[in-house]
């Protein structure tokens, strides 16, 4: 799918979205102790990293036992792509994914499940899956680069939103929104390429 560690890196890191997840994991994370909140921060990215490595090494089998076809997730791994894209351009009420107000410590979801390793991380890891020990090394060294981004830029969460503010946080999420709108139409246009050239 991606033939450099760049376009994978930057794939990985507009689906999982860390910067847009800002302000769920601040409004998660206030009913939270401050000493508890750095390690909650740490199991949640380390829940959704080792999701997305599974999927990426087993995805293959995953598809096979469903009898899907790669052609078929590519197509809908790019509109779900395109409408992840649209509610990041386009902001709903709720955010990404909806209401997160609890008064308790969260637990997989939905910071990990489906804030980081949502319907779009899962459908790109999967088209990562691979025979070739090459491009799979380069993908596992790419979501681990990203992961490291999750952690910098999360266990930072609340001052990153407090020095850019709201308003930097939503144009910059809108800008990370117009990018993946463009790989989305890619992916989709090249899954539509090879069902037509399989056909």
């Amino acid at each position: 799918m991606t033939n450099t560690f760049f376009q994978a890196f930057i794939l990985l890191l507009l689906v999982t979205d860390p910067f847009g997840n800002v302000p769920l994991f601040v409004s998660a994370l206030r009913m939270v102790p401050r000493e508890r909140r750095w390690r909650v921060v740490v199991r949640e990215c380390l829940i959704a990293f080792l999701l997305l490595l599974l999927f990426m090494f087993f995805g293959r089998h995953f598809l096979a036992a469903l009898q899907l076809s790669e052609i078929a997730l590519r197509i809908g791994g790019g509109v779900i792509l395109f409408l992840i894209a649209l509610r990041m351009v386009f902001p709903q009420p709720g955010g990404l994914l909806g209401d997160t107000e609890s008064d308790h410590e969260p637990f997989i979801v939905p910071l990990a499940i489906p804030a980081l390793a949502g319907p779009s991380a899962l459908a790109t890891v999967l088209l990562f899956s691979s025979d070739n020990t090459s491009e799979i090394l380069l993908h596992v060294a790419a979501l681990s680069a990203v992961a490291v981004v999750w952690l910098v830029v999360l266990l930072g969460a609340e001052r990153l939103q407090q020095l850019l503010g709201q308003r930097a946080m939503l144009a910059f999420e809108r800008l990370m929104g117009l990018i993946l709108t463009a790989m989305a139409v890619e992916m989709l246009l090249a899954g539509i390429r090879a069902y037509v050239r399989s056909l």
